[in-house]
């Protein structure tokens, strides 16, 4: 190969070097399939470089030729596959720089080969090549021959620049039909299941929509039951849904389960976590704006409300909304219109709503934190998404879902022994599903074995933080813990064989923030509930050592008789009382008030 060290162009070569990039680009931005392009750019250059013989080489994932574009008339199956030297090609790739040779005759590369021996008689004939590359990896290469002339010594390095700079175009061309290539058969797969769906349902509705729910909601409760139920007959209307419950309850996973059951099924479903957005661009993202209506809207945007036209549009966290935009959202729900931030142009749309919130909506209305009219507007159809521990049946059939997916995820093999699956299933888990998920995930990396046991869980190691939360729920009681295990780590349960009981205390609103009984109550609770347990397993008469806090002894007292009766024993003094139910002052205040009960004064 020649060492170039000098490079002069004529006035005359860079005019038909421009010409030609000019028509290879229009070629490569047309509609045509990668081989014709190819082919119609390998003609081009024969035309302006003058060539003797030409090719271009697409490779696949293997590196063997995929597609080739040949400069002679009628070229054989495969020409450029079967004239060029293995070596050549294998040369170019490998190193991703060009080759330059002079004389094809002398090298090795092309002694005993078919393009030597169709070289002319008597003829001295160089040879140019240069990689195809695509994000910086040889895809391919594209290779031409001259007849050696007087000028050959200059010409050479103006034909590997020209040639370097065609096949940076042709390589992003390439890229582009690969991108073309995997979106269309994406789609073909994607309209392939689709229709298979839609058999599926035209043949027996019923079994589909049964499977479409099981396949991203696990539960068999009762609880699970009766919601789902609830979500089939609220799909078929177009009314808006208020998703309310606790955090980690799976609200999205509900929303979409109202979407695949509703006659919008066909159209999009777009998800807005409108707590993740900041007020400065929550307009923006739900109904775009037009270009230059501010700092950076360097073009038009398209807003979730017009990606949502026709299907469901599900707004989450809908109470963390700021005041000034729940007058804006507001005209949408009711109108269906708004216009983009900078236009004036009134776009109508057809959504359906879906909203989830975690908040109490009616404190946040009586403290003028949220519109009254926009919470009149949303709950319309209001479903309430169960907590885990009103669901303990589905923790085993949850734990094993989260762990198969663990499973497949990092290309691992776990299971769970039995006595560790006990566990779990008498877990609180006041964070609900996504604190199961995440236990499951925890448990499943740091296990050695590939049965997971009951020394695996963090909650028998005693190192379970999140149990700090579980004194907070005053629906929970204890579980005998294990004897290494710190008191406070132990994992609150409801026995199975135990019947249903009676929550202590709640006197506060579901999501009240401040609900947070003291660590007397909770304890008394446990130890009344541990009792209750061991005197059922043997047969024998349940004697609580702590029966004014106890819910199995008073199993039907309402909240207002266990206010009175705390209230009688110690002489109507709200802050006695209030300790007798391991309440704070605050909170007895707050009770009394919502019961209505006035305080006797002796």
């Amino acid at each position: 190969m020649a060492a170039i060290d000098k490079v002069i162009y004529t006035p005359a070569y860079k005019d038909v070097a421009l010409a030609g990039i000019y028509e290879i680009s229009k070629i490569l931005t047309g509609a045509q399939s990668l081989e014709r392009t190819l082919g119609a750019v390998i003609a081009v250059l024969s035309s302006f470089m003058q060539m003797r013989r030409g090719f271009i080489l697409a490779l696949d994932e293997d590196g063997e030729p995929e597609i080739t574009a040949s400069s002679d008339a009628a070229p054989k199956p495969n020409g450029a596959k079967t004239l060029l030297p293995q070596k050549v090609i294998d040369h170019l790739v490998a190193t991703g720089v060009p080759m330059v040779i002079e004389d094809l005759s002398t090298h090795p590369y092309f002694t005993g080969s078919a393009y030597r021996y169709m070289l002319p008689p008597m003829t001295k004939v160089s040879f140019v090549g240069v990689p195809i590359k695509v994000d910086g990896v040889a895809k391919g290469t594209l290779t031409v021959d001259r007849e050696w002339n007087n000028n050959i010594e200059f010409r050479l390095e103006d034909d590997v620049r020209m040639l370097t700079m065609v096949a940076n175009l042709v390589g992003q061309a390439m890229r582009m039909h690969s991108f073309i290539a995997r979106d269309r058969d994406r789609l073909i797969t994607e309209k392939h299941r689709l229709e298979k769906e839609l058999t599926d349902v035209r043949q027996s509705p019923a079994r589909s929509q049964s499977r479409a729910k099981s396949d991203f909601i696990v539960g068999e409760s009762p609880a699970i039951k009766n919601l789902l139920q609830h979500i089939e007959v609220a799909a078929r209307s177009n009314a808006t849904v208020l998703l309310r419950g606790e955090t980690g309850t799976g609200k999205e996973l509900f929303a979409r389960a109202i979407h695949e059951n509703s006659p919008r099924v066909k159209g999009p479903f777009i998800k807005v976590n409108c707590a993740a957005l900041p007020e400065s661009v929550i307009e923006s993202e739900l109904f775009g704006h037009e270009k230059g209506s501010f700092t950076g809207a360097v073009s038009q945007r398209i807003g979730r409300f017009e990606l949502a036209n026709g299907g469901t549009l599900f707004l989450d966290e809908i109470g963390e909304i700021s005041a000034s935009f729940q007058a804006k959202l507001l005209r949408v729900l009711q109108e269906g219109e708004f216009e983009r931030v900078g236009g004036n142009k009134t776009m109508k749309v057809d959504v359906r709503i879906v909203c989830a919130t975690n908040r109490n909506l009616e404190e946040a209305v009586a403290r003028r934190d949220f519109r009254a009219d926009l919470y009149y507007r949303i709950n319309v159809v209001t479903l309430l998404t169960p907590p885990l521990r009103e669901r303990p049946g589905d923790i085993v059939l949850l734990a094993r879902k989260f762990l198969e997916n663990f499973a497949r995820e990092n290309g691992v093999d776990r299971d769970f022994s039995s006595r560790a699956l006990d566990i779990l299933a008498h877990c609180a888990f006041p964070g609900n599903v996504r604190e199961l998920e995440n236990c499951v995930r925890r448990t499943a990396t740091l296990a050695l074995g590939r049965e997971i046991s009951e020394s695996d869980l963090a909650c028998w190691q005693g190192s379970c933080l999140s149990a700090t939360l579980w004194k907070g729920h005053d629906s929970l009681v204890g579980v005998h813990p294990h004897p290494q295990a710190q008191p406070a780590m132990a994992a609150p349960f409801a026995p199975p064989q135990a019947k249903p009981r009676t929550p202590a205390l709640p006197v506060v609103p579901p999501f009240h923030e401040d609900a947070v009984p003291a660590p007397a109550a909770a304890e008394a609770a446990a130890a009344c509930a541990e009792h209750a347990f061991d005197a059922m397993e043997r047969g024998l008469p349940h004697d609580c050592p702590a029966p004014d806090n106890c819910p199995v002894v008073h199993p039907a007292k309402s909240e207002r008789e266990r206010l009175i009766d705390a209230l009688d024993k110690t002489g109507w003094v709200q802050a006695k009382a209030a300790r007798l139910l391991g309440l704070t002052p605050r909170q007895i205040g707050y009770a009394l008030r919502k019961q209505n009960i006035e305080i006797k004064k002796f």
